[in-house]
């Protein structure tokens, strides 16, 4: 089993992001995903920017992948879409369901996001029929689920992602609740969620930490974190492992994938265990 290095879901400066990628070139890491998933109002870095990156990268001897917005709102973001899925170089994650329509229509291979509902084996044998090459299990789903899915699609004719550590993407909205709280309306939000580099940690009236706001999308308050799930992963025939960044030191996490959870008061494993999400198993 291999690591990826998931897409960067938070809104930092262009500055950050190229010194970001840099250090993941000198990594080795093999398979990158990069591009903006969570908000078109996000302009620090234009497609151009991406596909520069994404060719640095390729240089550098990764598999790059261009991760695509989880919620296709307006006509100019879909002609954005089209303009990604059509780049001519890099497959694409899709994250909406509309990107695969794109890349079906063009005969284009795709991996399947995390934000897809791919509930089922015959959802994944359809997409695999149009293309599909690698799919990312639903955050919410468990590993009895990817074990009886796995069984399923015997003989297996893509490969298996796992969201093993990071920030969970819990679910993406029409509204942004990060301008909301800044007193800002989405149309006029001024990017303000470039002033939280890891979201905006909510919690309860008890003060326990319950979600993270990140624009439009709402995130768990605590981290994945399956790194000692990685033997059961390898016997299940999980291809890659994935670590979802906030921060340059998730280069190294991603580098040298440590064999054991490291304690922490912010981890959560629920879902995988078939418990509830936030729960340390």
């Amino acid at each position: 089993m291999k690591t990826s290095l998931g897409p960067i879901q938070y809104c930092w400066p262009k500055e950050k992001v190229v010194e970001f990628y840099e250090a993941v070139a000198q990594s080795n890491v093999p398979l990158v995903y990069l591009g903006e998933t969570v908000c078109s109002r996000r302009r620090e870095l234009k497609f151009s920017d991406y596909l520069a990156l994404a060719r640095m990268l390729k240089a550098a001897g990764k598999e790059v992948v261009l991760s695509t917005l989880a919620l296709i709102e307006a006509q100019s973001e879909f002609l954005e879409l089209k303009k990604q899925v059509e780049n001519g170089e890099f497959t694409i994650e899709a994250n909406d369901v509309g990107a695969i329509y794109l890349a079906k229509e063009q005969g284009i291979p795709f991996v399947c996001g995390p934000s897809i509902n791919s509930y089922n084996a015959a959802t994944l044998k359809k997409f695999a029929s149009w293309g599909m090459q690698r799919f990312v299990m639903p955050l919410e789903l468990s590993k009895t689920w990817l074990t009886q899915v796995l069984e399923d699609l015997t003989p297996r004719q893509v490969e298996v992602e796992v969201f093993g550590h990071g920030y969970m993407p819990l679910a993406h909205s029409a509204r942004c609740f990060t301008a909301r709280h800044k007193g800002l309306t989405k149309d006029k939000c001024q990017t303000i969620c470039i002033e939280n580099p890891e979201g905006l940690l909510v919690q309860t009236q008890e003060d326990q930490p319950l979600l993270r706001l990140n624009g439009i999308q709402t995130q768990s308050a605590n981290y994945m974190d399956l790194c000692d799930q990685q033997t059961q992963m390898q016997a299940l025939g999980v291809d890659y492992f994935r670590i979802s960044p906030s921060s340059l030191a998730s280069i190294a996490l991603a580098d040298e994938l440590p064999a054991k959870s490291a304690s922490h008061d912010r981890q959560c494993n629920g879902y995988w265990h078939q418990l509830p999400g936030l729960t340390l198993s």
